[in-house]
C-alpha cells in the first residue's frame, strides 16, 4: 500500500529525530537519529503506556502503513523512543497526549525491561493510566483506536498482527498487577 506524502513527510520527520542511544544497562551513551540506531541494531530507550477507561478495558490502536516498524499493526500500548533529553516519565505522558490526545492524567511507573527482536532493540519504561474521555488519534501515527476487555486484545494478538514489545509490556504488566 502506498504511503501518502503527509505520511511520507512525518516518516521522515521522525527517523531523523534524535532518540536516546543506551547500552545493555540502560547506561546513556548518548543520541542518534531513530534511522541510524534502528540499522546499526543499537539500542534505544522507549515508553509503553498502557492506557485503561474505569471500566478496566485497554485502549487498541492500529499504527498506520507509514510507521518504520511495525506498520499497520495493532499495538497495545501508546509510546515511543525516548529522546536523550527527556526521562521515560516525560516521554511517556509525551506520547500519550501526541498519539491520543490524552494529558493531565496521573501516569503509574512500572517495570523497566530489556527488550530484543529483529528489527528494534530496547529498554522498555512501562506505564499505565485511567481516561475515560475521547480520543483523538494522531492520523500520521494511527488509523484507529477503540478500548476493549484485555482478554479479547489477547484473544485477537493470536490472529492479527501485534506489536511483539508492547505485547511483551502488556503480559509483564498483568503478570505483576493481577
Amino acid at each position: 500500500m502506498a504511503i501518502s506524502a503527509q505520511e511520507a513527510a512525518h516518516r521522515a520527520a521522525s527517523d531523523v529525530e534524535r532518540v536516546a542511544w543506551v547500552d545493555r544497562q540502560d547506561v546513556l551513551l548518548g543520541s542518534l537519529p531513530r534511522h541510524e540506531l534502528r540499522e546499526r541494531g543499537l539500542i534505544g530507550r522507549g515508553t509503553f503506556i498502557l492506557l485503561f477507561n474505569s471500566a478496566g478495558e485497554l485502549c487498541v490502536h492500529q499504527r498506520t502503513m507509514s510507521k518504520a516498524l511495525y506498520p499497520g499493526y495493532w499495538d497495545v500500548a501508546a509510546g515511543g523512543m525516548v529522546s536523550a533529553a527527556e526521562t521515560y516519565a516525560e516521554s511517556a505522558a509525551r506520547e500519550l497526549a501526541e498519539e491520543l490526545g490524552v494529558s493531565g492524567i496521573e501516569l503509574t511507573a512500572h517495570e523497566r525491561f530489556y527488550f530484543e527482536g529483529p528489527q528494534n532493540h530496547l529498554w522498555c519504561g512501562v506505564f499505565s493510566g485511567v481516561w475515560d474521555g475521547p480520543l483523538q488519534v494522531q492520523p500520521e501515527e494511527v488509523q484507529r483506536a477503540q478500548f476493549m476487555p484485555v482478554a479479547e486484545a489477547l484473544r485477537l494478538s493470536e490472529q492479527q498482527p501485534f506489536c511483539p514489545d508492547s505485547l511483551d509490556a502488556l503480559r509483564r504488566y498483568l503478570a505483576c498487577n493481577r
